[in-house]
């Protein structure tokens, strides 16, 4: 749930950007664009770092190379955190993004089901973390869709 925390921070904390007169930020669609690109990047670091062999484990079991899907999807958040915020590729970064929530729900399902932990700590129930998904693919769509997002 760390991660919603950092999302609401830092996106409160571009808005104040805003609102000091930042203009990349001056309203709340690209404040909310920054606040998931930093999440991204908190997340991103969890597939290189000592969190790495529970994330392995996460992958369901079918999956072969789930320490190379660990790295691939690792990878991936940084390219879209990144893409997010340059207008040139905001759109693509969005939809790509959007794509790896989506194909990244089986693996916390199956983590869930399988009670593992995360940080000592076990994984989302499904109760919120499907939910949680759902809320940030939409919130990737929001920030990615229109004139009005990060510019």
């Amino acid at each position: 749930m760390i991660i919603v925390l950092i999302l609401a921070a830092s996106t409160g904390l571009f808005r104040a950007l805003g609102a000091a007169g930042f203009e990349s930020f001056a309203n709340w669609q690209a404040a909310a664009g920054g606040g998931l690109s930093v999440m991204l990047l908190f997340t991103a670091a969890a597939h290189f770092n000592r969190m790495r062999p529970e994330l392995v484990a996460m992958v369901p079991p079918s999956f072969p190379r789930p320490d190379l899907a660990v790295s691939l999807t690792g990878v991936l958040e940084v390219l879209a955190a990144a893409g997010i915020l340059v207008p040139q590729t905001r759109r693509l970064a969005g939809l790509g993004l959007i794509l790896l929530l989506a194909a990244l729900l089986p693996a916390n399902v199956s983590a869930a089901r399988r009670g593992l932990t995360l940080g000592g700590k076990p994984v989302t129930p499904l109760s919120i973390r499907i939910p949680m998904q759902l809320a940030f693919i939409a919130l990737a769509w929001w920030t990615t869709r229109t004139a009005e997002a990060v510019s």
